[in-house]
């Protein structure tokens, strides 16, 4: 069964919403790309286009790989959603993928998005 946070992550992916939340201590503002499964775990493949991070608040959005069982305080957030200028290699981050947001998705998602 999916957690909570799941179902709300592939609810923002299939209306192309934001997710606010808080993870690894910072608030991060994130567009869902490429939900599943790693290692029995649930993850997501999303761009992060506001909020902050380790490294700073991303400029022009970065790419980011996380374990969803680690993500706090998630809602659905109003604002533009961005996917990233290129794809030019394979996303590793998410093995077993369930929901991709590309409709043309290499990675054989077992659920339309």
């Amino acid at each position: 069964m999916a957690s909570a946070t799941y179902r709300l992550f592939a609810q923002a992916l299939r209306a192309k919403k934001q997710i606010a939340c808080v993870y690894g201590g910072y608030r991060r503002e994130l567009c869902p790309i490429v939900l599943g499964h790693s290692d029995r775990a649930e993850k997501v493949l999303a761009f992060q286009v506001g909020g902050d991070s380790s490294s700073g608040p991303p400029a022009d959005g970065e790419w980011r790989c996380l374990w969803l069982a680690k993500v706090e305080r998630a809602t659905l957030n109003d604002g533009p959603w961005k996917s990233g200028d290129s794809h030019t290699q394979p996303q590793g981050c998410v093995k077993i993928v369930d929901l991709d947001a590309n409709p043309a998705s290499p990675y054989r998602p077992k659920r339309r998005s």
